[in-house]
């Protein structure tokens, strides 16, 4: 509360705020993590597996002894364990067409954690349709990208949207998975704390949110790009 332009102004929106998080994975834990540290106020939990031993290195909300155990629901005790005055929501489940409206109306920002092209353009389709804004990171190997989508400019137009970057018809030659390519264990945290910093700079209108450009970061050389993107019609 002691930075400028932040204050306990900006500390209240974040206890007012409701963020969806989908996938409690790689890219979820430190989202997660450092939401619920601020004091994001609600915060729902979309994933249905299970912690596997081949998670840890990239997981590290979890611990050798939470191996088998939901990680929707081991998610929701940490992070409560770290601040227990937030609200979280846990839906053990996947998000389909039959559930996602009406989850994610619930909330003001769905931050995309997923690692699958059909999530993610589901993800799209319905905050598209709702008029929210979410917050997408991905991960393969050893790069990142980062991306704010379908969020009010400063002008009251919408940034490009996921398809807008992503057309379908090319996930197939472009699907990246961890559990099939890999992925170095650190390169998680760092885009998933920068995704939850874009959910800060939302919910308190400080800074310049990461909308109408995609971030592409390389763990290997430590170099950024930023590629502006534009929405189509």
């Amino acid at each position: 509360m002691l930075l400028p332009d932040f204050g306990k102004h900006g500390q209240e929106q974040l206890k007012n705020a409701k963020v969806l998080v989908v996938g409690a994975g790689g890219l979820g834990c430190p989202v997660l993590q450092y939401l619920g540290a601020a004091g994001v106020g609600t915060i729902g939990i979309i994933d249905y597996d299970m912690v596997d031993i081949t998670n840890l290195h990239r997981q590290v909300l979890y611990a050798d002894d939470d191996i088998g155990k939901l990680k929707s629901l081991i998610a929701s005790e940490k992070i409560k364990a770290n601040n227990p005055f937030i609200k979280t929501i846990i839906y053990n489940l996947s998000l389909d067409a039959t559930n996602a409206q009406k989850i994610i109306s619930e909330y003001g920002i769905v931050v995309d954690c997923s690692d699958n092209f059909e999530t993610r353009y589901l993800i799209n389709d319905a905050c598209v349709r709702l008029n929210k804004p979410f917050v997408y990171g991905g991960i393969h190997k050893f790069e990142g990208q980062l991306s704010v989508f379908n969020h009010q400019m400063k002008d009251g137009t919408l940034s490009p949207t996921y398809r807008c970057v992503f057309p379908e018809g090319q996930e197939q030659e472009m699907e990246i998975n961890c559990s099939i390519s890999g992925v170095i264990g650190i390169l998680p945290g760092i885009i998933g704390t920068m995704q939850a910093n874009e959910v800060i700079k939302m919910i308190t209108g400080i800074g310049e949110v990461c909308a109408g450009k995609l971030i592409i970061y390389n763990s290997l050389y430590n170099t950024i790009v930023e590629m502006k993107i534009k929405r189509k019609t």
